[in-house]
């Protein structure tokens, strides 16, 4: 007897792991950019295949750790160039 739970696809769930890592590694973009992106991806994948409600979530949570991560390292660059008078 095959369980009723068998196929049921987990990208979804994939999705909304990989955003709150992203938004978690904020500070480290080797690991946001890429959770972030592919959260992304997944999110909008099985929100227009699927109409699933994690899959926003997953898409939302990307969005959000990867412009946080984004905005920490612009900011950073901001702060370096105003401290030291530019960067030559």
């Amino acid at each position: 007897m095959k369980d009723k739970h068998e196929n049921r696809p987990v990208m979804h769930i994939v999705s909304l792991v990989l955003g709150i890592i992203s938004i978690v590694s904020a500070l480290f973009w080797y690991m946001a950019w890429p959770t972030g992106i592919i959260a992304i991806i997944f999110g909008v994948k099985t929100y227009k295949k699927l109409g699933s409600k994690l899959g926003l979530a997953g898409m939302i949570t990307g969005i959000v750790g990867l412009s946080l991560s984004l905005l920490i390292y612009i900011m950073f660059f901001i702060i370096l160039v105003l401290n030291n008078g530019g960067i030559f």
